[in-house]
């Protein structure tokens, strides 16, 4: 006890380095992104309460590339882009990817594409099977109203595709979710055209994909301020409205290094006193903190906080000659993301407008007769899987782990039957653009420290198709993709495919074949989960129910980082959720 005080101690004083600035508050949040403002928000409605946010971007009010809701893709590799590099993909050709992350106030909701769509309930229900209690849908289903503000289509909008159930949406909440303006919206020929596409392979329409239920083909709604026709972000939602309240200071272009501890402990426990950070003119500095600090800086982000501050496995840590305040081996681990492809084909017809068309299939949507052949194949592979999965993470978790949660995402797919996969159709000028993911992965990967330096480039591995269901299945996207675009009345305006083409993957091409284009065509998919993941300790969780990192008694990770499982939907809307509940978690503690 005496060695572990003394060591807390010398941290801590290691950490007080002069400073310009050093100011006490309650409650420090790292990261002013989608979770972050949320928490911000919420806790400074407590006028006795003072909050701090740490952001190492800035405003991006008025950048375009932001705002303007046709602009997706025009901020990558700005300065408001974190454009983290991986590891040479084993697995994935040797190559590297970029994963797109917001660096702004706002966050990576200032950068993505914007959809608006949730998840599958009993793969929300998992969180409370692996036994975080009063996690399920039933209970986070409130949070994802609150924090809506949802803009009913008007008639034109309507009459161009956009659909909705009331009794999904929420109407008084900070963000804004609907559709662009309906002049922007493409002409309804092709969502008649999308639907009787769909019919004639079984594919029902979706009315609404955020009741839980996704299957189905949609038009989906975006974060977008229908009145003013802009993106909005969680600055404008959480933050921009509320930044005049007195309690709550937000230190832009300030970069957080490392949590200082306490040199006194909580039955146990580490106690955090603050955060280091360092600010655009270089000073370094410590913010302090009288209850808790919150860790809301991204699934890229937050577990390398931890680790430049102590908390991870000792192992790392000890060769970059970082004290371990707890021992806690999975901080960084179980990192799983999705790959992106797509495939192009020339149109008849010369598209104008913006287009949101979703189609969530099912496995048996995707492999058809092959379904119970390919069932069986992965199910008897799931031991081996977990074996190689433990293996690349040095065993940090085990095998028996491994197998039960792989058993759990085994019975969404082939026995839930949840959506496998998102596709986008959508037409563009002269040309269709499909673009797709598998939602679901088995391959898990990490993210680590390369050096002392929580801000120095990480060793990030998300090891792509490591596990063959993930090349099996992106391959069979596109086969199935292929039927799309082969049947009436889509095929009627296509003219021919131009990537991959059909010299590059024949028509009749084997699984491999697809597998060995899908390794050399992939990007990230930008949506990176579960490096400090909401589960019991003892099973590889970083954070308990509370969202509590094991082993402190006051430092919560609050992001992506701690859903144990991807979601089907895109991650924003579920990140709302789960920061909004979080808020409330917090509120019952003070």
């Amino acid at each position: 006890m005496h060695s572990i005080l003394a060591l807390l101690g010398a941290i801590s004083l290691a950490s007080a380095v002069p400073c310009t600035t050093q100011t006490t508050f309650d409650y420090i949040i790292v990261g002013a992104g989608t979770s972050g403002l949320v928490i911000a928000n919420r806790l400074s409605e407590f006028s006795n309460l003072t909050v701090a946010v740490i952001e190492a971007g800035s405003s991006v009010l008025d950048n375009v590339n932001v705002t303007g809701t046709a602009n997706y893709g025009l901020a990558f590799g700005t300065d408001i882009d974190y454009a983290f590099e991986t590891t040479n993909q084993t697995y994935g050709d040797s190559l590297t990817k970029t994963m797109r992350a917001g660096k702004a106030i706002g966050g990576t909701s200032t950068i993505n594409g914007m959809a608006y769509t949730r998840a599958e309930i009993s793969q929300v229900n998992l969180w409370e099977t692996l036994g975080s209690a009063n996690w399920n849908w039933k209970e986070l289903f409130p949070y994802y109203l609150k924090h809506e503000g949802f803009q009913v289509p008007t008639e034109e909008q309507a009459a161009k595709g956009a659909s909705y159930n009331s009794a999904y949406h929420g109407l008084q909440g900070p963000l804004k979710i609907g559709w662009v303006n309906a002049s922007e919206l493409m002409d309804v020929s092709v969502p008649t055209m999308l639907n009787a596409t769909y019919e004639s392979l079984g594919v029902d329409y979706n009315q609404d994909v955020n009741g839980g239920d996704m299957v189905g083909w949609s038009v989906y709604p975006k974060t977008v301020d229908t009145a003013l026709n802009i993106r909005h972000d969680a600055g404008r939602a959480y933050y921009y409205p509320i930044a005049n309240r007195t309690n709550l200071k937000l230190f832009s272009k300030t970069t957080a290094n490392k949590i200082v501890w306490s040199n006194q402990l909580d039955c146990g426990d580490a106690v955090a006193s603050g955060v280091e950070v360092t600010d655009e003119a270089g000073s370094s500095y410590v913010i302090k903190a009288s209850k808790e600090v919150i860790i809301s800086a991204g699934a890229l982000r937050s577990p390398l906080l931890l680790e430049a501050s102590g908390v991870g496995n000792p192992s790392i840590l000890s060769k970059l000659n970082i004290p371990t305040i707890v021992n806690l081996p999975t901080v960084g681990e179980n990192l799983q993301d999705q790959t992106n492809t797509n495939l192009l084909a020339s149109s008849r017809t010369n598209h104008t407008g913006q287009a949101g068309y979703v189609l969530y299939p099912t496995a048996q949507d995707v492999f058809g007769s092959d379904l119970e052949a390919i069932k069986a194949s992965v199910e008897a592979n799931l031991t081996e899987y977990s074996r190689l999965t433990s293996a690349a993470s040095n065993n940090v978790t085990s095998v028996d782990d491994l197998v039960n949660f792989f058993k759990l995402q085994f019975d969404l797919i082939f026995v839930e039957n949840i959506t496998i996969a998102e596709i986008l159709v959508s037409p563009s000028a002269d040309q269709f653009d499909v673009e797709y993911w598998s939602l679901l992965p088995f391959s898990r990967g990490s993210i680590h420290l390369s050096s002392a330096n929580a801000s120095a480039p990480a060793a990030i591995n998300p090891n792509y198709f490591m596990l063959p269901w993930d090349a099996q299945v992106q391959g069979r996207l596109a086969k199935y993709i292929r039927e799309i675009m082969a049947t009436s009345p889509l095929a009627e305006q296509i003219i021919a495919e131009t990537s991959p083409g059909f010299s590059v993957v024949p028509k009749n091409a084997t699984d491999a074949e697809w597998a060995g284009w899908v390794k050399t065509s992939y990007r990230s998919n930008f949506h990176p989960v579960a490096t400090a993941a909401m589960m019991p300790r003892e099973i590889g969780g970083v954070v308990d129910e509370n969202l509590k990192v094991y082993g402190t008694g006051n430092v919560r990770v609050i992001d992506a980082s701690v859903l144990p499982f991807q979601v089907c939907g895109h991650l924003v809307s579920t990140l709302y959720a789960v920061a909004e509940r979080a808020a409330d978690l917090i509120k019952a503690e003070m």
